[in-house]
């Protein structure tokens, strides 16, 4: 019997500990945004703010590469993409039109930087992610 309570109380703080070890924060768009604009500002001398028109641009634009980030998202980002390469569907890419977007700050951090790369061979300054979601937050399903 004893050894029946240590094995489950064992088991019990393994499930604890795994919890705590892996804590969620789920943030909405609005709150990814404003840490983006806290490094925006941190890091970016004279820095004004964001723009949904330039985020717009530069969501559209090739970067002297062969994609644009609408390569895979679409020119209307509140609809399915698809990676073009792969071929993979993507969700839509618009908070408005997929709740999930920008909730989790660490796939925040992780897409940005693989899909910066891949548009740009570079990762994104604060400027560019900031105006890339002000944009996204206007795109409506």
């Amino acid at each position: 019997m004893f050894r029946k309570f240590n094995v489950s109380f064992v088991l019990a703080l393994v499930t604890v500990a795994e919890l705590i070890s892996y804590p969620t924060f789920a943030q909405t768009p609005a709150e990814a945004l404003a840490a983006i604009q806290s490094d925006a500002a941190k890091t970016a001398e004279g820095f004004k703010g964001f723009s949904a028109a330039r985020g717009e641009s530069f969501f559209k634009a090739k970067h002297g590469n062969e994609w644009s980030c609408a390569s895979c998202h679409t020119e209307n980002p509140a609809t399915p993409g698809k990676h073009a390469k792969t071929g993979k569907v993507i969700q839509p890419f618009a908070p408005a039109a997929n709740a999930d977007r920008f909730t989790d700050p660490r796939k925040v951090a992780k897409w940005f930087k693989r899909n910066c790369n891949d548009v740009l061979d570079r990762i994104c300054s604060p400027q560019e992610k900031g105006d890339v979601l002000t944009y996204l937050l206007t795109v409506k399903k």
